[in-house]
């Protein structure tokens, strides 16, 4: 592609500063794919009932003026036509002796194979009807159902973590506790190749920090999950696709990566303790191997991501009832190296049956520092200092086979997969208390396992306008831990709260679902039922809580029915019903003393959260873009959440988990693609919508009995992400990205709004295998993270400082 000249791009000049002065920018439009089909059915002698083997078989475009492709029937009557590209078609069928038989089909959006069933020859020819398949390649994929994005597009995030990463895509927020939140909820289900792993299994969305985007090939996102998926996670799921080369023969790919960041402090410290870190350094080397052939692929890879970073920086105001203010600051200063490993094989037994073999190891460990310096507000007169070193080690390793049966009848299957996940946790925790005249210091040990084993088994039979799917599943998963406390001089501990216990999760899951697909119209509809039985031992000398746990039995429909209004105007209306159950780090009875006088507590008590969802979604495309539009209600029952309230007479504050009560989330998500000439692209991606909280009121045991509750409360928020995307020469591309979510509400309090600007370019090389990447996120230092609570007789506000700022230097070469 030639470079433009001046002359040339001036047209576009006025709409770019437009752009650029309103500083609006979000995730990169995304590489567009397309969708390939397979066509299958049975040519027989309709007098007889005779296959009619060697018939010759056409295949035109719709209209019959383009000839795609040709073959014969085997000996059994049958032909293929594999690849096709959306669009319609005809069909047509001749053989010596009999007239020519023609059929119209039309390939939709939601099916890859389609069995056109048995034609019949005889003296006349017949007809068939029609099948329409699309080809733009776009995130937000036919039936509505998914957005899909490509990590490689993602230019402001390579050489970084995919934790990162994620907060660029559409609808995606980031907590500073590293979960992810889809429109608002953090109740969101990530899976790795379609598997729940212990690395990000749910309520461990902080594990994809563990993993670096270099692995990672594309990002799915479902709002709206059929009857086929885990009836979990009522605000969607994310399934992360690792990288896997395709091509034959010996390839790989080799990457390194280095950056900074926190080049410039947020805030000072408040008081004379350890600094914060600064220029700190940040390394992803990796390499891939990967060996294929016609029977087999055999793939490995490696990579490492070393950091330092400030995971904690939080200025803190209390202001009690009697007139006291305190002033705080929550600083952690972490070291911590990544190292993550995964090989795996795809063979081809024969015609009818595949096998793949899969491994990942992670090991994740890392060293805090922190300082917890308490100042008496206005007078700066020091009340107490806390400092901490922990030191964390997590290794996990996920393994599964998994095997798939194909009957003669393209896309006719049984797919069966046993995947095992294994986690250890070692944690080891010394915390000082350094008032004037008072030194000591506690010590807290944790051993923890996680067990989890998957069994599943799908059937999916093709039809001549759709499909049928059912399955199978099964799920243990057992979580034992261990902690300890030993006290030291002046020690704070409560030795009642020490122990063991364990997380026991039997679930067991039967489905089906049905496709129907026309010309004009689609419906997917399915039903899933679920029974679950969570039991949460807990040590008997435990000095508030008991065993607990619950169970159900519970049916999950969905449905979705979609519109082909036109060629490039689909319509789709979603509703499904889900549930969030509570996991072994809500119901978990010990304390974390990281923040001494905020102790984090579970509760075995909690009763999942269930969940009913509407949604319409419409999508208007054109030549150079495409405009989304999806309208949305929840409403969810038993919400999960944390409520703070203080211990009577003390100083001391807990976070327990709860259900506090039902709550309402409707709003409308949209994105807008268009391209700006050959060069520019840009993408504009927002989400608005109305929180409702209902009035409640809970119990919070610990160490006493305390009340609290709320009234009814609303909010309306949303969040909106734009992307300039364009090149200035051949090799070169480059990308900025603006994020702004608004203020938000929460229990008992308020979330202020942030925003951020990141930027990134890369430059190809060496016939396009190697390429120099640069990036920088955050580039202004200006995001934080500011909160107000309020409970009886305390204000609590804070404003999280955490490193968001870093900048990355790379390259990497495919071979």
């Amino acid at each position: 592609m030639q470079r433009k000249k001046y002359w040339q791009i001036k047209p576009y000049l006025s709409v770019i500063r437009f752009l650029l002065y309103f500083g609006v920018f979000s995730v990169g439009i995304q590489k567009l794919y397309s969708q390939e089909a397979t066509l299958y059915a049975i040519v027989v002698y309709e007098e007889d009932k005779v296959p009619a083997a060697f018939a010759n078989v056409l295949l035109f475009l719709e209209g019959g003026e383009d000839f795609i492709k040709g073959t014969l029937t085997n000996e059994k009557g049958e032909f293929v036509f594999k690849n096709l590209a959306p669009g319609n078609y005809k069909i047509q069928i001749s053989f010596m002796g009999y007239e020519k038989k023609e059929q119209k089909v039309a390939v939709g959006k939601l099916n890859t194979y389609y069995d056109l069933g048995i034609i019949f020859l005889k003296e006349q020819g017949i007809g068939l009807e029609e099948i329409r398949i699309i080809g733009r390649r776009d995130e937000i994929r036919g039936g509505l159902d998914r957005k899909i994005f490509e990590m490689d597009d993602n230019l402001t995030q390579m050489g970084g973590s995919l934790l990162q990463a994620m907060q660029n895509l559409p609808g995606v927020e980031i907590s500073r506790e590293g979960k992810l939140l889809l429109r608002g909820s953090d109740k969101v289900a990530v899976l790795l190749d379609g598997q729940q792993s212990a690395i990000t299994g749910i309520a461990q969305q902080e594990g994809l920090d563990n993993i670096p985007v270099s692995m990672v090939e594309r990002i799915e996102i479902i709002n709206n999950p059929s009857s086929k998926y885990d009836a979990n996670s009522m605000a969607g799921i994310v399934n992360i696709v690792l990288k896997k080369e395709e091509a034959k023969g010996w390839n790989g790919r080799a990457n390194i990566a280095g950056g900074a960041g926190s080049l410039w402090e947020k805030r000072s410290n408040i008081f004379d303790s350890r600094e914060q870190y600064r220029y700190t350094p940040n390394i992803n080397p990796g390499l891939s191997l990967n060996y294929k052939r016609e029977d087999f692929n055999f793939f490995i890879s490696g990579d490492l991501l070393w950091h330092k970073k400030i995971t904690r920086n939080e200025f803190i105001v209390r202001e009690y009832s009697d007139g006291e203010e305190v002033e705080q600051q929550f600083l952690e200063n972490r070291t911590q190296p990544i190292y993550n490993i995964k090989v795996g094989l795809d063979w081809k037994l024969n015609d009818r049956n595949d096998l793949t073999v899969f491994g990942l190891y992670n090991l994740r460990a890392y060293t805090d520092l922190g300082d917890i310096p308490y100042l008496s507000r206005g007078q700066g007169t020091l009340l107490r200092l806390w400092q901490y070193y922990e030191y964390e080690a997590n290794k996990t390793l996920q393994g599964s086979i998994s095997h798939r049966y194909k009957f003669r009848q393209p896309g006719h299957k049984i797919e069966s997969a046993l995947n095992y996940s294994f986690r250890s946790k070692e944690e080891v925790f010394y915390f000082s208390d350094l008032r004037m005249g008072q030194i000591g210091t506690d010590t807290t040990t944790l051993l923890a396992d996680e067990n989890i084993v998957d069994l599943t088994v799908d059937y999916s039979k093709p039809l001549k306008k759709g499909r049928y799917e059912t399955g199978l599943k099964g799920r243990t998963r057992i979580f034992p831990n261990q902690i300890d406390f030993i006290p030291g001089e002046n020690s704070i501990l409560d030795l009642s709260l020490q122990g063991s216990a364990e997380y026991r999760e039997w679930l067991y899951a039967f489905y089906g679902n049905y496709v129907f697909e026309a010309a004009k119209f689609s419906l997917e509809g399915g039903l899933r039922a679920e029974y679950a039985q969570v039991d949460y031992l807990v040590d008997p000398n435990h000095g508030t809580y008991s065993s607990d746990g619950y169970n159900y039995l519970e049916f999950f429909p969905s449905f979705r029915m979609g519109f082909r209004l036109s060629d490039k105007s689909n319509l789709s209306l979603f509703y499904n019903r889900r549930v969030d159950r509570p996991e072994e780090k809500n119901l978990r009875v010990f304390p974390q003393y990281s923040d001494p006088e905020v102790l984090p507590l579970g509760n075995p008590g909690l009763q999942p959260q269930f969940t009913q969802s509407f949604e319409v979604s419409h999508k208007l495309s054109w030549e150079k873009g495409y405009f989304y539009l999806a309208t949305y209600h929840r409403r969810s029952t038993q919400i999960l959440t944390r409520i703070l309230t203080q211990i009577p007479e003390t100083s001391l504050l807990v976070f327990v988990d709860q259900n506090a009560g039902n709550g309402y989330n409707s709003g409308t998500e949209w994105a807008v693609a268009q391209e700006i000439g050959k060069e520019i692209s840009f993408q504009f991606n927002g989400n608005f919508y109305r929180n409702t909280l209902a009035a409640f009121s809970i119990v919070n045991a610990y160490p006493t009995q305390v009340t609290y509750g709320d009234a009814r409360r609303s909010n309306y928020t949303g969040n909106g992400k734009f992307t300039l995307k364009g090149k200035a020469f051949k090799s070169f591309q480059w990308q900025m990205s603006f994020l702004y979510f608004a203020a938000d509400i929460l229990p008992q309090g308020r979330i202020e709004d942030r925003y951020s600007l990141d930027v990134g370019a890369t430059y190809r090389l060496q016939g396009g295998k190697g390429e120099i990447f640069f990036n920088g996120s955050d580039v202004f230092n200006t995001m934080r993270i500011k909160i107000k609570r309020e409970t009886d007789g305390l204000i609590f506000q804070s404003t999280d400082l955490f490193e968001t700022q870093i900048f990355r230097l790379g390259y990497q070469y495919r071979f």
